[in-house]
């Protein structure tokens, strides 16, 4: 049983049940049982105690409290008001939307954490405005679907958290290291934005007097403090990343109901349903890839991956430039979740035995399987953007394309040179 043949059952029977377009958590589960089976272990109930094992986790909570957070900022107003605030900073300059977009990403990505809410939200408010200025809507819903990336990565962040589950990695230090690299993103995001902006000549939007900036800021005032109290809270030991997200929810909707008295009692009902078909999903997902975990560990997989990649660990960097090319082509055809809590503790021995920084690698398979999301024919925030957008799957995938290579770059980026992730950990730490 040594050599490549596990490898090769695990790859060929996971990919087969997604072809044939089995659902993802029940073709996991049906990979456990192969996996099982060839190794001659088979026994149901060892899958069910794995499924049941893997949603028994505390950490996981705050993956179900950051998506009901993300649901109350949208019925809330607080979304809105972010938006107003960051189109009075930047409204002004051609293709100031496109840069609303962005730094509003960033932003939220300190409410939600996830691309999927942030897309959704944020899509919903600012592509009809685009439209309406004369933007082309394929790129304009490109643009909301790129940016939502930046989402993940910042904290806080539920890949992120499914990243420290799965490895037993500080979610702490991964939230800490996701800061700079998403503003780094967001950056190179703005940069291609403007020469984008500039070549199709964009419109310009009317400057916003001192006065409106002031009312803008006073009315946003409470909704850009979270992301400072979830990020300071956790940064100081003050409470948790689950703790965090609970209070997130707190916050959210004591700002909703008695500071912006937006949301409406029939809305409670909406909000709370929306988070249980969300988090069901994710953590049905997340159950069964950590019971897939047990196994692919139990079968051996990642002494057998090791050893194929054993010639590279003397290469940190050419290790993690190999690992990152083949979760690519993960990420465009399996959705994150199952990815992260699958193959993270497949490859964490080699990226140790390598000497590589776990967080640090954390980021890079983050950051590699978030562009996923937006690359077809898995692409679930692409699937988003064309519900919100009301544009069609080809045209959106025909203008995302140079939003992808951008990401692209930065990622290799921080494959080439890790110093850009691992440095600035020690300034939040």
């Amino acid at each position: 049983m040594m050599g490549l043949d596990i490898i090769a059952v695990f790859l060929g029977s996971l990919f087969a049940l997604l072809f044939i377009g089995v659902p993802i958590a029940f073709a996991l589960l049906l990979v456990s049982g192969v996996l099982l089976f060839y190794i001659g272990n088979y026994d149901s109930q060892l899958i069910a105690q794995a499924v049941t094992y893997g949603a028994n986790s505390f950490t996981l909570l705050a993956i179900p409290f950051f998506i009901l957070a993300g649901e109350i900022m949208s019925f809330g107003g607080i979304s809105k008001r972010i938006v107003d605030f960051v189109a009075c900073l930047v409204g002004h300059v051609r293709g100031g939307l496109g840069y609303v977009v962005i730094l509003a990403s960033v932003i939220f990505a300190g409410l939600s954490g996830s691309a999927v809410a942030d897309a959704a939200a944020l899509g919903a408010i600012l592509i009809p405005m685009m439209i309406q200025m004369g933007y082309d809507k394929a790129t304009s819903v490109a643009l909301v679907c790129a940016s939502a990336l930046i989402a993940p990565i910042i904290p806080p962040s539920v890949p992120l958290i499914l990243f420290g589950v799965a490895t037993s990695t500080s979610i702490g230090r991964l939230f800490m290291a996701g800061i700079v690299p998403g503003l780094i993103l967001a950056v190179a995001l703005m940069i291609f934005w403007y020469f984008l902006a500039k070549r199709n000549r964009y419109p310009v939007g009317q400057r916003a007097t001192r006065e409106e900036m002031w009312r803008a800021f006073k009315s946003s005032v409470f909704a850009l403090i979270m992301p400072v109290i979830i990020v300071g809270g956790i940064r100081f030991g003050i409470f948790t990343p689950t703790e965090a997200g609970c209070i997130a929810c707190v916050y959210a909707f004591f700002i909703s109901i008695f500071v912006y008295r937006e949301l409406r009692l029939s809305d409670i009902l909406k909000i709370f349903v929306s988070t249980s078909k969300t988090t069901g999903q994710v953590l049905l997902v997340a159950a069964t890839a950590m019971s897939t975990a047990w196994v692919v560990t139990t079968a051996g997989l990642p002494q057998e991956v090791a050893s194929v990649l054993h010639g590279f660990s003397d290469s940190p960097v050419l290790l993690v430039l190999i690992i990152a090319v083949f979760l690519v082509f993960l990420g465009m055809v399996m959705d994150s979740t199952p990815a992260i809590l699958i193959f993270g503790p497949i490859f964490m021995p080699l990226i140790q035995q390598a000497g590589v920084d776990p967080v640090y690698f954390g980021i890079i398979m983050v950051l590699d399987l978030m562009i996923g999301l937006i690359t077809p024919p898995v692409g679930t925030v692409l699937f988003v953007g064309c519900g919100v957008g009301s544009v069609k799957f080809n045209d959106l995938v025909k203008k995302i394309w140079p939003f992808i290579l951008v990401e692209f770059v930065v990622l290799f980026l921080y494959v080439a040179i890790p110093q850009i992730v691992t440095i600035p950990i020690k300034w939040f730490m």
